[in-house]
């Protein structure tokens, strides 16, 4: 980020109220005063959205970009650049959806309530979403954005309704937003926009190389790539293989009663386990009155297999690096052991591997399991163990620079929340 905090004055008192004028925590130097309180209204000319009938198809697949529910995984990410679903200049006109100018900023009061974007062209919205277009010289629209970020989890609060939560319009008529001059804003807003391209390319930089780790493992799973000796000659051939001639331990964990309450014993359970890796964001735990089978504490590297959840889930492996001091797992999850446990870890979770674990999936769409005695008769293409190596230490060293990136993206994203906390009264 060019642009430091070097070139901000901090102030170390919490903002100033002087009646309806308020002043920041956090202030590029060349901007004094006092920020003022306004009704959005005032200084933001307000849209709103429709759905043009489906019945009649010539309203769609035209060339209007239209924003719809479908579209909510690309808010919140500054610009929205397309959209799912096209209209046509008949759509517009026999119905109420509008054209709003491009640069306009909106936000859904539906589904996904509370997420917003700026159009990067003209474009149309469902009946889903508010929109505004700050008035010249009055409100920056990228200022409003980030007002509409930080005020993203008030937006959350108060939406009402069982099914679709919704914030009605009468309370985005009575809306209020403090802001500074126009130029302040503007500074404001290129600065946080410069964060937010930061984030766009630590995150593009990531996918690339999650593509990349895809296809790497694709043709080194399918035999298409092959690693050379240390003479550079080639490894043997791969062997068919039966889980039960190679594997060397296995074991499920203990039936164990858990808990919310944060204590000395955390629990790792079937959710815990994504492709390759082990989440914690939803950790329960031990009660810790409870005995525990000292062969259930997890140590580094040791492989897990989910034996149960729901058909789309079951058959997860995921290998430990550590993510806790110390651990335990449960009955749900089976412990592995091979020669090579980051090399299985991948090998379970390529493609192959993954499309052989659910030929052996049996139960319903909502639970599923495979038994030991099927796991057993799993065949896997297994290679010698020093080509073993090479796989496990090459996938390992992509794997490091997506956590580098992911770390990266984590601290811009900290530093940003920091900067919206401070900058904004």
């Amino acid at each position: 980020m060019s642009t430091s905090l070097s070139a901000i004055d901090q102030k170390t008192n919490t903002a100033e109220t002087r009646s309806n004028i308020l002043v920041p925590k956090l202030r590029f130097r060349e901007f004094d005063g006092f920020w003022k309180k306004s009704l959005l209204d005032n200084v933001a000319k307000r849209g709103s959205g429709h759905t043009p009938s489906k019945n009649f198809a010539n309203y769609y697949n035209g060339g209007i970009k239209w924003v719809s529910l479908a579209d909510s995984k690309k808010l919140d990410k500054g610009y929205i650049e397309d959209t799912e679903f096209k209209i046509s200049q008949e759509g517009i006109k026999n119905s109420s959806a509008v054209l709003h100018p491009k640069e306009s900023v909106l936000l859904s009061r539906d589904a996904g309530v509370g997420k917003s974007a700026v159009m990067k062209s003209e474009m149309a919205v469902s009946q889903h979403f508010i929109v505004w277009q700050g008035k010249d010289e009055i409100l920056s629209n990228w200022f409003l954005y980030h007002i509409l970020q930080i005020l993203k989890p008030e937006f959350e609060r108060i939406a009402v309704g069982s099914t679709i939560k919704t914030i009605g319009l009468p309370y985005f008529k009575k809306l209020n937003i403090v802001i500074p001059d126009f130029p302040e804003q503007q500074k404001i807003a290129s600065f946080l926009s410069s964060v937010d391209e930061k984030i766009q390319q630590l995150t593009r930089k990531k996918e690339l190389l999650e593509q990349y780790k895809k296809g790497v493992m694709q043709n080194l799973f399918s035999g298409k790539l092959r690693f050379k000796d240390e003479n550079g000659k080639d490894f043997p051939d791969w062997e068919e293989k039966k889980f039960k001639n190679f594997v060397k331990d296995y074991r499920l964990g203990g039936n164990y009663q858990n808990t919310t309450e944060l204590t000395d014993y955390p629990l790792i359970k079937m959710g815990n386990l994504d492709r390759g890796k082990i989440k914690l964001d939803k950790i329960e735990y031990i009660p810790i009155n409870q005995v525990i089978d000292s062969k259930d504490e997890i140590k580094y590297g040791d492989l897990f297999f989910n034996t149960r959840n729901t058909l789309d889930l079951v058959g997860k492996v995921a290998i430990w690096r550590n993510e806790l001091p110390v651990a335990y797992y449960n009955s749900n999850l089976m412990y592995l052991k091979f020669d090579n446990n980051f090399f299985m870890n991948y090998s379970f979770n390529s493609y192959e591997g993954v499309k052989a674990l659910k030929r052996f999936a049996t139960g319903t769409t909502s639970v599923a399991a495979i038994y030991t005695k099927d796991l057993l008769k799993l065949e896997l293409s297994i290679p010698c163990l020093e080509e073993q190596q090479k796989i496990a230490s090459y996938l390992s060293s992509i794997d490091t620079k997506i956590e580098s990136v992911t770390n990266q993206i984590t601290q811009t994203q900290t530093y940003k929340k920091g900067l919206l906390q401070q900058l904004f009264v």
